[in-house]
This record gives structure tokens, sequence and C-alpha cells, in this order.
């Protein structure tokens, strides 16, 4: 696990890793997704500046093929989810271990429901009741915050979200593509600085010192509303910060060596699923993984208040183009 990464899920029984999956709800009407539509084309997928951690593996960088494809402007978000789980009834892994990881700063809940803190990383805490209808805990809820994205999914609840909504998630080396909005070669979606002429701020991370200390210059301590920071240039909106995001693929360091060069599927064995794009705990003094070449990865059972996720269009499947 990574500073600003999410903590991997601890205890529970096996009937409770396997009861989620087992309960996947059959494909649905397919929901609507607002998403943009990127030609096939190539680009160079990984690290430009050797800036990685070397046992992300964001190297070497290495040309990849894409073919067409549709993918969201923006994270699923709470009111997104809340249809889903209106719909099939539906229960995330959160809500079958009854407790998820919180980040210390966002709690909100009695102090008998804070569990305890995550092993080598005491600003995750585990705290009893927290899950997407209730991200930071048992006294917060989803209505509060309709359009800002789910929290508290694991990969498999994303996977079962993707099933009912006509939907997957994007490979690895989509989201890459995706999120470098035609910029080759460059450190974030708007350019290689960080922030604007005068100042602006293109994306949500931390600030101050971490983890006690957030002087909240971009607005933020937690997530933010989808949409709040500017678009990249193909119309995709925070893919730096605010929330990491799952991928369909699984993650191993040494993949990129030998990954195959026309749309690369990822490996078939791996630690973890691979999660692209940071989030609001991240800065360059620790964790500078909100860079668009950046990789993490977690185990497809964990959530976290700060993990989410975005879906492609599956073959055959209308959707609401914005381009």
């Amino acid at each position: 696990m990574s500073c600003c990464g999410t903590p991997p899920r601890q205890g529970g029984t096996e009937a409770d890793r396997l009861s989620p999956a087992s309960a996947v709800p059959r494909p649905g009407t397919p929901a609507e997704h607002q998403d943009v539509l990127l030609p096939g084309g190539s680009f160079l997928m990984g690290d430009h500046f050797g800036e990685g951690y070397p046992a992300d593996g964001e190297g070497p960088v290495h040309k990849v093929v894409l073919d067409s494809f549709r993918i969201d402007a923006a994270a699923v978000t709470n009111e997104d989810f809340s249809r889903f789980v209106e719909a099939t009834g539906y229960r995330t892994e959160s809500e079958h271990y009854e407790s998820s990881a919180v980040f210390h700063l966002q709690v909100q809940a009695a102090a008998a429901d804070v569990l305890g803190e995550a092993a080598g990383a005491p600003w995750w805490v585990n705290v009893r009741g927290a899950d997407w209808a209730h991200p930071t805990g048992p006294l917060s809820s989803w209505r509060d915050i309709p359009q800002h994205p789910v929290v508290q999914v694991s990969w498999n609840d994303a996977q079962a979200y993707c099933r009912w909504a006509g939907r997957r998630l994007p490979t690895e080396a989509e989201w890459e593509y995706a999120a470098r909005g035609g910029l080759e070669g460059k450190r974030y979606a708007w350019g290689n600085d960080l922030a604007g002429p005068a100042g602006e701020h293109y994306c949500n991370i931390w600030q101050g010192e971490f983890p006690r200390s957030n002087t909240l210059d971009d607005g933020y301590l937690g997530t933010a509303p989808v949409r709040t920071f500017p678009p990249n240039g193909f119309g995709l909106y925070e893919v730096s910060g605010n929330v990491w995001e799952w991928c369909n693929d699984w993650f191993l360091p040494k993949y990129y060596r030998n990954s195959p060069s026309h749309n690369p599927q990822g490996p078939t064995i791996g630690r973890g699923r691979v999660m692209r794009g940071g989030s609001f705990l991240c800065h360059d003094s620790y964790c500078n993984r909100y860079r668009v070449a950046a990789r993490s990865s977690n185990g497809p059972e964990s959530a976290s208040s700060n993990c989410g996720f975005r879906t492609v269009a599956a073959p055959g499947v209308a959707s609401s183009q914005r381009r």
C-alpha cells in the first residue's frame, strides 16, 4: 500500500469475501452515462520523466495502439450508484464486512465505531458502518454529496455495477490514453506544471503537511464534486487527484517490459488490481501518484474513502455522448 493509496482489507471470513461476488445482479436496463468517444490511436505509455517509484513498474515507455472506445467523462457518482442499489438491492463488500477504511480527518462516527488504525499507516482508521452510503462513517450520508464520486466501493463492487449498467472498467492502457487528453509525454493531463500561471489548481490533491494539516488551498479536504476542475483535452474530468479509479487489469510491476502493443488487456496474474489517478491525499513530498503515468494497486475486495471508478461502454450499448 502507498501512503496515499487505499489500505488493504483486513479480517473477514471466507463467506464474507465470496458473498458479494456470488450475488452480482443480472444485467438491467443500461444506465445512461455521459461519455466521451475516443477514436482509435496510438500513444507512448509510461513515465517519461523517470519520476515513478521503481516498485510500481511505470517503465519502460512503450508504444500502445488502441481501438476506439467510449469512456465516462467523470467518475461514477453517489447518485449514479444509488440507482444501481435501488434497482438491484446489491450490498457492497464494505456492507458485508460492516466496516471500511476512512482517512482520519474525515471520520464522522462515534468514538465506539472507530475500530483501530491501519498497520503502518495510522492516518487510515477502520470505521464501523462506513460504506458507499455512509462514506466517512455512519454519521455521514451520500445524500449530502450526491454529485461526489462514489467511494467505499471495491473492484468487485465496481464490476457488479458495470454488469448491471451495461458497462465495463477501462483497461489500464485505455485509462492512461484517455487521461493524457491528447498530450504526448506530459507529466499531467494539462501539461508539465502542477499549477496554472496564476497559481490556479487543476486537481484536488493534498496541500500542507501530510497527514495532519491540510491548508485546503484547492477548496477540499476530501472529495470534490465531479466536474469541479477543468477537463483535459478529451473532455475528461478529475483524471488526477480526487479519487483513485479502479481499472480492469491485474497489477504486475514488470508487465510493461513485454506487454502487447495492440489493445493490451493486462497480465493474467498479479498483486491486486490496478488503480489510477491518485486521490485527494496525494502530495509530491511523499506520493506523487497523481501524474498520468502513475499506477498503484490494491486487493479486489478492498475499499476506502478515496477510491472510486469510471466506466467504459460495452459493445452495442448506447450512451449519452458528450462529443
